[in-house]
């Protein structure tokens, strides 16, 4: 796992208003820590686009390996185990990580 690398990840279980099942994630975390630890921080995806304050919107393409267009719910941020991971779909760019990075300022912010 590598940052900007998009994963399926299974999120199951969950408690409350927690991102629920297997869906995309995108990695976040530096890859010194990704490297070193068998953990790594995330934002999950979704395909139910609300344009929500500090989330980005993915189109689908060939480079991030999406099916659908999805949101990157900055909000939902987690670390999760290694074991979560499924499979590697594809990565975000350089600018979209910055985007997201934005995003979680806001949140933690505002």
């Amino acid at each position: 796992m590598k940052q900007r690398e998009i994963w399926l990840a299974d999120l199951n279980p969950v408690k409350g208003s927690e991102q629920r099942g297997v869906r995309p994630v995108v990695v976040i975390s530096g890859n010194a820590m990704n490297k070193h630890l068998d953990i790594c921080i995330v934002c999950p995806l979704s395909s139910k686009i609300k344009q929500y304050a500090g989330c980005l919107v993915l189109k689908k393409d060939q480079y991030n390996g999406l099916s659908q267009d999805s949101e990157v719910i900055t909000f939902q941020i987690r670390t999760i185990s290694g074991a979560r991971l499924i499979q590697r779909l594809g990565e975000i760019s350089d600018e979209q990580l910055t985007e997201i990075k934005k995003g979680l300022h806001e949140i933690l912010t505002y």
